[in-house]
Formats: C-alpha cells, structure tokens, sequence
C-alpha cells in the first residue's frame, strides 16, 4: 500500500515545481545560501501539496480511469491503493505541509492554499470547461513562480516572467490536450469529457498563436527587462527557448507524445540537451558576465 501511495503521489511530476526557483535564479540570489535554502525548503513543501493535488483528483476521477487505457492502472483506480486510505494520506499531508508553509511565512502559505483550492475546484468543476481548464493549468505554473518570490527579499525580480510563463504554461497545457485527442480518438469525450470541447484544428490554432506569442514574449524579456544585464547577453539564450518550442511540437505532432509533458523533460535527450545548455546560458549571463 504504501508503494501504491507514493505511486499516487506522482514524485515524477515534482519536475514541474522547479519554477519556483526562477525568482531565486532571475534575482540573481542563487548563491546566497540563506534563500537558496529556504527555497529548497519551498519546493519540496510545494511537491508535497502537489501530491495531496493528485491524490484528491484521483479520487475524483476513479471511475474515468478505469475507462482510460493508461490510467486504469493507477493504484486507485486499480484497486491497489483504498479510496479510504488515499483519503486519510492526502488530508493528513494538506495538514502538515501546510502546517510547515507558516514557517516559511503566511504569504508562502497562503500561495500554497490558493494553489490546493484551485485545484480542487479544478478536479470538481472546472476541469470540464474547455479553455478554462486549461488557464487553471496556466496559473498553477504562475503561483509556483510567486511561490519563489514570497520566500526571498526579491530586488530585481521582473513581471515579465509572469507574463512568460503564463504563455508558455498555455503552450503546454493545449499540447497536453491534443496530444489526449490523438491518443483517444473517438472515445476521447468518454474518458475526459473536456476533450468534447475541442478538436485537432482548434488545438492548432491556439498552439500556433500561444507558442508564437511565447517567443516574442520571451524574447522582449531578454533585452526590456529591468533586471537583464545591459549588455543584452540575454539574448543568447533565445535559441535555445525556440528550439525547445520546436521540439515539443515535433514529439506531439510527429512521435505523438507530449500527454504528459513532464516526460518529455525526463525522457526526451535533445529538449534535455537544449534546457542544459539555455540553463547554463542563463547563468553564465547572470552570474559570470
């Protein structure tokens, strides 16, 4: 049982919570070790909120994935885990982490509660309204950013990046869908009833104009922002951002994956060579420029 738990926990999904380091990274405070420490401290708090996420949702959606070729095997839906225990581990870790968020301050803590309640009405409702189900993705990604920020006595931190990644989280959150549409076909609307909402062209549209506005919006990040070194040197970081782009609509459109964009990250060796090298760009530029 406690293996079927952790399972539920989604450890692998904690890759998503590395934003809440950009504030740290972009402030250039990385190597001060008071807030690199409570930021780590902030990520796995945050991991562990994610996890209760996805023990609620899977609760929720037990039935639905019984129906779905990939999810029946998760441990709930399968049998594995009791719904009474998901219950029981998924409060009793609201509880705590939340409990050890006040440590880290009331503004962190409540960052975490908004992203818990949000999701929650994510799992309930909102989750079935095409578009906004998406955007609720979106501002997971933003609060995990603000998340950073609330821990750290930000100086130079720029908005732009809010701006940034609520695009780039959009960019993801469409890829996810039409990458489910694929894969389910037909019988998409009966194993998430969203997907009735949508079509491939549709999910085109928006990717081709989010991913766009993705890149200018990172692009005039690079050189307006007021905390980018004033040489531009940010600049050379745009390649890499583009190539990525590039790179997820190739493995949606072409190998067909992208269902769970975290995978991508895990498994895909050219995005993982291109976020290696804009990472190491990124710091050169901040750090040593």
């Amino acid at each position: 049982m406690l293996k079927a738990l952790i399972r539920t926990m989604r450890p692998r999904q904690w890759a998503k919570n590395i934003f809440i380091f950009a504030a740290l990274v972009f402030d250039e405070q990385l190597l001060v070790s008071t807030s690199l420490l409570r930021t780590l401290a902030g990520f796995a708090l945050f991991s562990f909120i994610s996890s209760a996420v996805y023990i609620f949702n899977d609760i929720a959606d037990v039935e639905a994935d019984r129906q779905h070729p990939e999810k029946k095997k998760r441990p709930i839906a399968s049998g594995t885990l009791p719904v009474g225990a998901a219950w029981t581990a998924g409060i009793v870790l609201v509880v705590v982490t939340l409990g050890l968020a006040m440590l880290l301050g009331v503004e962190f803590a409540l960052v975490l509660a908004a992203y818990l309640l949000l999701n929650l009405a994510y799992s309930k409702w909102l989750k079935h309204v095409p578009i906004v189900d998406v955007l609720i993705i979106a501002a997971g990604f933003v609060l995990r950013v603000h998340a950073g920020v609330t821990l750290i006595s930000v100086e130079r931190f720029s908005p732009w990046l809010y701006v940034v990644m609520t695009l780039l989280s959009l960019f993801l959150g469409f890829g996810k869908r039409r990458a489910e549409l694929a894969l389910l076909a037909q019988g998409a609307g009966s194993h998430r009833r969203v997907l009735d909402g949508y079509t491939i062209p549709l999910l085109d549209k928006y990717i081709m104009i989010v991913s766009g506005t993705t890149i200018v919006a990172y692009s005039l990040y690079t050189f307006t922002a007021p905390n980018v070194p004033a040489n531009h040197s940010m600049m050379l970081t745009i390649p890499f951002v583009v190539y990525m782009i590039l790179r997820y609509l190739y493995l949606i459109e072409v190998e067909k994956a992208g269902g769970a964009p975290e995978d991508i990250l895990l498994t895909d060796r050219p995005f993982q060579i291109a976020s290696v090298l804009w990472s190491l760009t990124v710091l050169a530029v901040f750090y040593w420029s």
